[in-house]
């Protein structure tokens, strides 16, 4: 495996995967959230696209189903079929929508996936509530009976998952708050916020296909190296992405002033663009004490880019997919799961959207 551009086949293959996880988790995920208390089932509903503010039926925009894709991908690659890490995939896509609601109210953003969020709609605490429910949901997908062997451990990862991810969500939040943030303390928040999910993700498929310790560490190592190419992508996106096709407004996070890991690379340049940078973050429009600048995003992006933030980022993106794909192939899977394997990680560490 190489980390060339994704071909054409590599691109089929990697979207086949996520339409056939999208597929298989739907009806599984849509039992369950009918499960919970009616109120919280309906700003659920609403979030995934399900159903309009008012609870009628609706075909919305949908995710991506990365996460479920990979525990299917990784419960074939050790030998056993998709189905068998149906639980896993639901618990996961629980989780990763508890996060997703908590911080749209978290960075007050109004849109998601070409609609309004949920807390825009429903109020602030009702959206809170629902998150939280999803959370505590996904234990017990896990566990209910019948539930295999490998149960408690699952459990136990995955809440070691969500507790990473909520402890980098308070350090991405804190940062706001700090005139400086090192490279270091931001790549070890997104291993937590992002990495560590998309790392159980892959864990549980390979527990729940009964891989051995070796190749189940592998793909954790795997998909590990994955969610930082994903964060990276994922910056790079809030800063240069296309709001017709990612569904946010231009530029979200540097009017929001977030510490993502471009500007955080260019604010440690040491560079005249990186210096005036940090004068721009700690300047009085942070507090809207000045009037708006419709061109401030694009001043700002375009000192990201001459700082070498950008560059930097897509740079480091290469690098941890190369290390992905290393521990790939250290697993020692299928060439069919391989290549599975490797065009969802290609796709998701060069997506536009």
């Amino acid at each position: 495996m190489t980390t060339l551009p994704q071909t054409t086949d590599e691109q089929r293959t990697a979207r086949d995967a996520l339409r056939r996880a999208r597929a298989l988790l739907d009806p599984a995920l849509r039992d369950w959230v009918r499960r919970l208390p009616a109120p919280i089932a309906r700003v659920a509903s609403y979030h995934f696209g399900w159903t309009d503010a008012a609870g009628r039926p609706e075909t919305a925009p949908a995710g991506k189903a990365l996460r479920p894709a990979l525990v299917f991908a990784c419960a074939e690659a050790v030998g056993a079929p998709a189905e068998a890490a149906l639980r896993p995939a639901v618990a996961v896509e629980l989780v990763h929508n508890f996060s997703l609601l908590h911080d749209d109210i978290l960075d007050g953003d109004a849109t998601r996936r070409h609609r309004p969020t949920a807390w825009t709609v429903f109020g602030s605490s009702s959206a809170l509530l629902a998150g939280d429910a999803l959370l505590i949901h996904a234990a017990r997908v896990l566990t209910e009976e019948p539930a295999p062997a490998a149960t408690v451990t699952g459990a136990r990862w995955l809440s070691e998952a969500a507790t990473q991810l909520i402890e980098g969500e308070y350090a991405d939040l804190s940062f706001e708050e700090r005139t400086h943030v090192t490279l270091a303390e931001c790549l070890a928040m997104t291993e937590r916020k992002t990495a560590a999910l998309l790392a159980c993700s892959c864990a549980l498929g390979a527990l729940w296909g009964g891989g051995s310790p070796e190749r189940t560490e592998a793909l954790r190592r795997f998909g590990n190296h994955l969610g930082i190419a994903f964060q990276l992508a994922d910056d790079l996106l809030g800063i240069w992405g296309d709001p017709a096709v990612t569904g946010k407004p231009a530029g979200a996070d540097l009017t929001a002033r977030k510490k993502s890991l471009p500007v955080v690379a260019a604010l440690d340049s040491g560079t005249e663009a990186g210096r005036r940078l940090a004068e721009a973050y700690a300047g009085e429009d942070r507090q809207g004490a000045a009037p708006p600048d419709p061109s401030g995003p694009a001043r700002l992006a375009a000192l990201v880019e001459e700082a070498g933030g950008r560059a930097w980022a897509e740079e480091t993106a290469r690098e941890q997919l190369r290390l992905a794909l290393g521990a790939l192939r250290a697993a020692d899977v299928t060439d069919r799961a391989a290549g599975t394997l490797a065009a969802l990680a290609r796709l998701a560490a060069r997506r536009d959207r």
